[in-house]
């Protein structure tokens, strides 16, 4: 019976244990990168297709010919020009009258 006791008394501590949690502690150190594969190789480009020609040009229809210009008649003559009369003297400009006399002085009046 003494190790049935000591067995009850482990199970309890040992599920008591699983209820109670200790702080964590410092995270480790971080693990080394791994290294990187090679790269593949490209393949090569295909050729580019030869271009197509271009068609001939169709031709140009022939031009219509132009019509005859017609006859433009006689120009007629222009009458002389009949003589234009002698222009009259101008007559004498007159004298010029004389200028008054002027004041530098101005009297004002009042009125009454």
């Amino acid at each position: 019976m003494n190790y049935s006791k000591l067995f009850a008394a482990g199970v309890v501590a040992l599920a008591l244990g699983g209820c109670i949690s200790a702080p964590a502690g410092p995270p480790g150190p971080q693990g080394a990168t791994g290294e990187t594969g090679a790269t593949g190789y490209t393949g090569a480009s295909g050729n580019t297709g030869a271009t197509g020609r271009t068609g001939a040009s169709g031709g140009t229809g022939a031009t219509g010919e132009t019509g005859a210009t017609g006859y433009t008649g006689a120009t007629g003559n222009t009458g002389a020009t009949g003589y234009t009369g002698a222009t009259g003297d101008t007559g004498a400009t007159g004298n010029t009258g004389k200028t008054g006399a002027t004041s530098g002085t101005v009297v004002i009046v009042p009125a009454k």
